[in-house]
């Protein structure tokens, strides 16, 4: 309970500075009326992540950063690259561009591993975000926000498990992606069942549809899904309808249209990692230390998940999805 309380609190408390702040753009003088202003002393961040632009949880993610920015007073600029390689790219050309601090997330964390190290050796200070917890502070990173991949999937699995569900597949997305097998794996370690992992390719979600339907079809004792991703989750409702089967889905990351599915009970639940959150804290923290010396974590990662959206809060969390902050 107290990863999940932690990630409550750091949630509350950007929410709580984007209010106050009631403002937005990136790196903008925030003068108030009455004359104040947030300091200005130049300060550039770069946000690099292995999310590509378009990508619904990574543009939560971006805004977050962004609104980071516009509350502090900072410059923050964000790229994003599944390519390991391009996103090392964007990662040294950040550093030679002199940023003051940097943000990156590590779906391959041996991929961008030189890139990061080299950044650090360099004196620019890292916060690693969303994937890559395990390698975090091996690579000189300051702290890590973000979930526990793997016991945000013991957590799914748990809740599967109340649900009395004992054959659930685990729809992976991703090849190669580390925190998506730790997700299956936590889930397989608490669902008291048995936990079969399904590849799909999230580039073609038709095709993903036809893989998890034909699964379904040639299993009927399946009586769940777990997908990762909220197009893949939306794939599979439909995959679930097309093949007539009874089983239940739960997914990672929440959107518009699983929220809608929540509400119309064909979704049990969201894991929910506060992208927001995501974005919003590491900036800070970054703006913290380069004004004022602070340092957030002690070494240890800031938990922004998991939270779990049910059919009880998917009503209050769409209210807060429609601004862009979930």
């Amino acid at each position: 309970m107290k990863i999940r309380r932690s990630g409550i609190v750091a949630t509350v408390a950007a929410l709580g500075m984007v209010a106050l702040a009631g403002c937005s753009g990136t790196g903008q003088d925030t003068g108030a009326e009455d004359g104040g202003s947030q300091p200005s002393d130049d300060l550039t961040i770069a946000v690099v992540s292995h999310g590509t632009p378009g990508d619904t949880f990574w543009d939560v993610v971006k805004s977050g950063a962004e609104q980071a920015g516009a509350d502090l007073g900072v410059t923050v600029t964000y790229q994003g690259n599944g390519d390991p390689v391009q996103q090392s790219n964007m990662i040294d050309s950040a550093v030679a561009d002199g940023v003051d601090g940097l943000v990156v997330s590590m779906a391959n964390p041996e991929g961008v591993r030189e890139a990061v190290e080299s950044a650090v050796a360099a004196g620019v200070p890292v916060i690693t975000i969303n994937s890559g917890l395990e390698q975090s502070r091996e690579y000189g990173a300051l702290t890590h926000v973000g979930q526990s991949e793997r016991i945000a999937g013991e957590g799914a699995g748990e809740k599967l498990a109340e649900s009395g569900l004992k054959k659930v597949i685990c729809v992976i997305h991703e090849a190669g992606n580390a925190g998506l097998e730790d997700r299956c794996a936590g889930a397989a370690a608490t669902l008291g069942g048995s936990v079969e992992n399904l590849q799909v390719d999230i580039a073609n979600v038709a095709d993903a549809q036809n893989t998890i339907s034909s699964k379904l079809l040639a299993d009927d004792s399946i009586d769940g899904v777990l997908a990762l991703n909220p197009a893949v989750a939306v794939a599979a409702s439909k995959a679930i309808d097309e093949a007539g089967s009874s089983a239940a889905l739960a997914t990672f990351d929440i959107s518009s249209d699983i929220l809608d599915l929540i509400l119309d009970d064909k979704v049990l639940f969201a894991v929910d990692q506060q992208p927001y959150s995501q974005g919003y804290l590491p900036v800070t923290f970054l703006t913290l230390m380069a004004r004022n010396g602070d340092t957030v974590g002690g070494g240890q990662p800031v938990y922004s998940g998991p939270g779990f959206v049910t059919a009880e809060n998917a009503a209050e969390v769409a209210e807060f999805a429609s601004n862009g902050t979930r």
